[in-house]
C-alpha cells in the first residue's frame, strides 16, 4: 500500500510562505483525487485543497486565492503552495489519497505550520 510522508511545513511571519511538498512511496497516478487536510487541537480535520488527475482543483474558501496546489504524476508527488499565511492557517497539514477500495483513504503523518503574528 501506499505511504505518503509530508515536508516543508514550519514557522512563518504571517504575511509569508511555505510550500508543503507530500512524497508518495509509489505511483499516485491510481488515485484520482488527492489533497491537503488540516487539523487544529479541539477541532475536525478540514479540507484545504484537492487535485484529480488531470488537475482539475477545488480550494476551500478560506484559502483561496492564497494557496495552489499541484501534482506531479511522474514524480508522485503533491505540493501545497501557501502564500499570504494568516495566523489562522496554523495547523498540522495532511496529505490524502482517496481511494474507492479504502474508504478511510490514505493519510501522511502530517507537517505542522505555525504562523507568527
Amino acid at each position: 500500500q501506499v505511504q505518503l510522508v509530508e515536508s516543508g511545513g514550519g514557522l512563518v511571519q504571517a504575511g509569508g510562505s511555505l510550500r508543503l511538498s507530500c512524497a508518495a512511496s509509489s505511483s499516485i497516478f491510481i488515485f484520482n483525487d488527492m489533497g491537503w487536510y488540516r487539523q487544529v487541537p479541539g477541532k475536525q480535520r478540514e479540507l484545504v485543497a484537492t487535485i484529480t488527475r488531470d488537475g482539475s482543483t477545488n480550494y476551500a474558501d478560506s484559502v483561496k486565492g492564497r494557496f495552489t496546489i499541484s501534482r506531479d504524476n511522474a514524480k508522485n508527488t503533491v505540493a501545497l503552495q501557501m502564500n499570504s499565511l494568516k495566523s489562522e492557517d496554523a495547523a498540522v497539514y495532511y496529505c490524502n489519497a482517496f481511494a474507492p477500495w479504502r474508504p478511510q483513504g490514505y493519510w501522511g503523518q502530517g507537517t505542522q505550520v505555525t504562523v507568527s503574528s
